[in-house]
């Protein structure tokens, strides 16, 4: 396989403000500018979709789902009626 079937571009218009600030970061870190840009978005991006996908609970939400999972509540009458159904929809004439 070539080594273009593994890359994709990607480009951006930019300020000349930016392009600069970008240009000098990438001098200090000692990489080059695309190299000092791909290592940005890429920790940008990953940062993006842990917010979005990491669930954050306070010491107080933690305390309460845990009793939760150590201690259930017993389910209600309609929830008990529910399962009954669904058991009784899901048996096989084989049982």
């Amino acid at each position: 396989m070539r080594s273009s079937a593994l890359t994709a571009r990607l480009e951006a218009r930019i300020s000349t403000d930016l392009h600069g600030l970008l240009k000098r970061a990438a001098e200090l870190q000692g990489r080059t500018m695309t190299d000092f840009v791909v290592a940005a978005v890429q920790d940008a991006a990953q940062r993006a979709v842990e917010q979005a996908e990491v669930i954050r609970l306070s010491m107080a939400d933690q305390q309460c789902f845990a009793n939760a999972l150590l201690s259930p509540p017993k389910p209600p009458p309609a929830l008990k009626r529910a399962m009954a159904r669904r058991s009784k929809l899901l048996r096989t004439d084989d049982e």
